[in-house]
This record gives structure tokens, C-alpha cells and sequence, in this order.
């Protein structure tokens, strides 16, 4: 049988929308606010995002924030009492309304090490969320204990109603950890992520099931979500362009797998597999030096000796 074979001569177009796809930030770099500090999202809604630049960890880390008539719900309490307070001054410049919950999605001190801060509201985590947690604090004073570890937990899903919202807590699978819980708020139509979303930062995988994480970004997806809050990164100016971030997020994960999955079909050792692997269009982003490194070695180990 006979083939015939086409060649196609790219236009311009095609080739400028080549290289807006290998480069997806490009599209709308330009539109992102990079200032610290609380950001109204949609009216009661709201980001607090802290920047940490010193030398190993260059990221944002974001904290959610949801203001309604009764009160007040904190999603993440950011990396220190110091970082803590701030979020709570803040807080209180947009609302006299008391805070009632803190829920704590990734267990990484990043994100716990200002819940003692938060003692006098109701703690709460997915299950796995507060295991992992009691374990890092397992040398801590009781006390430091008793006011950073969660004292509400679920399993698969919870929902609280405060000032006429549904606040669904949910766990769609395992992701940067094993217990990440996204915060969704059905009737304004908007999804806290934490840190199952790096919104064009190279994520961190330390401790992440990349297979699963692709497969919760997917699930998340389905959510009837207009707005979803990264847990590091900054926001478009208009919010709904999260969702494509969302699944540039996604595409990450994505290319770092296939790309280590190339080298174990070769045979190559992790060494290996870690001097090899380049992802050039991901080099600006923001953590790229070294979190690339991290996710190659992870999910080399996941691919090849599994996860525990």
C-alpha cells in the first residue's frame, strides 16, 4: 500500500501560537499584580500572599480567605506566628467579624507554622492532614501542640454553613500530599486550591503522588468552578483565568513524567535520569532550579519502586 506524505509550510500565526504554547506564561504575564499582602478576589473573598525569596526556597505562599455575615474562614495559616498575625491584621481591616475555622490543607510547615495563632478558633484537616502534622511536632512543647494541631477531621468530604455560604471541604485524592483538602464554595462558584496548585510556579513534589496529583488537578476541574486560588503564585488580574493555569499545572506534571518515564524505559539510574532531564520551557518559572530536581527524583522512585 502506498502512502503519500504532505508537507505543510507553518504561517505565521501557527508559528507565533506555537511558541505562546511552549512558553505558556508569556499569554498573560503581563497581567498579573506581583504585590504582597491581601487581595480581594470577588466581594468576601479574599488572598493573602507572602513572598519568600531566600536562597532554597524562592516561592509564594498563599493563605485563603472567605468573609461572610457570621464570620470568618482562614484556609492555610502560612509559615510562621509572625506571617500569622499579619494575615489576622489584615483580616481585620476589610471585616469586624470574628474568624471561626482555620482548615489546614497540606500538612508542611509553609503552611502550619502560624496555626498557633489561630488557637482561639476551630481547627480543622483532613484526617491524613493531622497525622502527618503530629508527626513533625512530635518533638514540639505540649502546648505548642495543644494550639497548632487540628481538632476537627474528616475523611472524603464536609461541608460547613457559615453566613448563608456551603463551604464544602474536599478531599479529591491524593496530591502534593496525602491529605490536601480543597476548599469549594458552590453558589460563588470558586475553589481554593492550596497547594495542589502552583499558579505558574514549578511545584514542589517532596512529598507528592504525581499520578494522583494529575488525576485530582482533573477532578478539580470538574468542579463548577469559575476562580481557582493557587496555593503559590500569583493571580491573574482577572481571576477566571485560573482555570487555564489550573491546567498548565497540570500540564507540568505532566511533561515531568513523561520525560522520566523516558529514561526508565532506557534503563537510566536516578543520577541519571537527574543530569538529563531539562524542561526548558518551564525555566522561568519561579522555583524551576530546584524544584525540578526534586520532582525528578520522586517521581523516578514512584515510577520504579513506588511511594509509601
Amino acid at each position: 500500500m502506498s502512502h503519500t506524505t504532505f508537507a505543510v509550510r507553518p504561517s505565521v500565526s501557527m508559528v507565533v501560537l506555537g511558541v505562546l504554547l511552549a512558553v505558556p506564561s508569556l499569554l498573560w504575564a503581563q497581567d498579573i499584580d506581583r504585590s504582597p499582602g491581601l487581595r480581594e478576589i470577588q466581594p468576601g473573598y479574599y488572598v493573602y500572599l507572602h513572598v519568600d525569596d531566600s536562597p532554597g526556597v524562592s516561592s509564594t505562599f498563599n493563605s485563603g480567605i472567605i468573609v461572610t455575615d457570621d464570620g470568618v474562614a482562614v484556609i492555610d495559616a502560612l509559615g510562621s506566628e509572625a506571617i500569622a498575625r499579619q494575615v489576622r491584621q489584615a483580616i481585620s481591616t476589610v471585616t469586624s467579624k470574628p474568624t471561626r475555622y482555620l482548615i489546614s490543607s497540606p500538612f508542611h510547615r509553609p503552611f502550619t507554622g502560624g496555626n498557633a495563632v489561630y488557637a482561639d478558633v476551630l481547627r480543622i484537616a483532613h484526617e491524613h492532614t493531622r497525622t502527618d502534622l503530629a508527626r513533625l511536632l512530635q518533638g514540639a512543647p505540649p502546648e505548642e501542640r495543644r494550639k497548632s494541631l487540628p481538632e476537627l477531621t474528616y475523611s472524603g468530604r464536609m461541608t460547613l454553613y457559615l453566613g448563608g455560604k456551603e463551604i464544602q471541604l474536599l478531599h479529591l485524592g491524593r496530591g502534593h500530599t496525602r491529605g490536601d483538602t480543597i476548599v469549594f464554595v458552590p453558589q460563588d462558584r470558586i475553589a481554593y486550591m492550596s497547594e495542589i496548585f502552583n499558579c505558574d510556579e514549578f511545584p514542589y513534589i517532596s512529598d507528592g503522588y504525581s499520578a494522583d496529583w494529575m488525576r485530582t488537578i482533573e477532578a478539580a476541574e470538574a468542579l463548577p468552578a469559575d476562580i481557582f486560588v493557587p496555593g503559590h503564585g500569583f493571580l491573574p488580574k482577572d481571576p477566571k483565568e485560573t482555570r487555564a493555569a489550573l491546567r498548565r499545572h497540570w500540564q507540568i506534571l505532566k511533561d515531568v513524567r513523561d520525560a522520566v518515564q523516558e529514561q526508565v524505559a532506557r534503563g537510566a539510574t536516578e543520577d541519571v535520569a537527574v543530569r538529563t532531564i531539562t524542561l526548558p520551557q518551564y525555566h522561568k518559572y519561579k522555583g524551576y532550579q530546584r524544584a525540578l530536581e526534586i520532582a525528578v527524583r520522586r517521581v523516578y522512585r514512584e515510577m520504579t519502586v513506588g511511594l509509601p
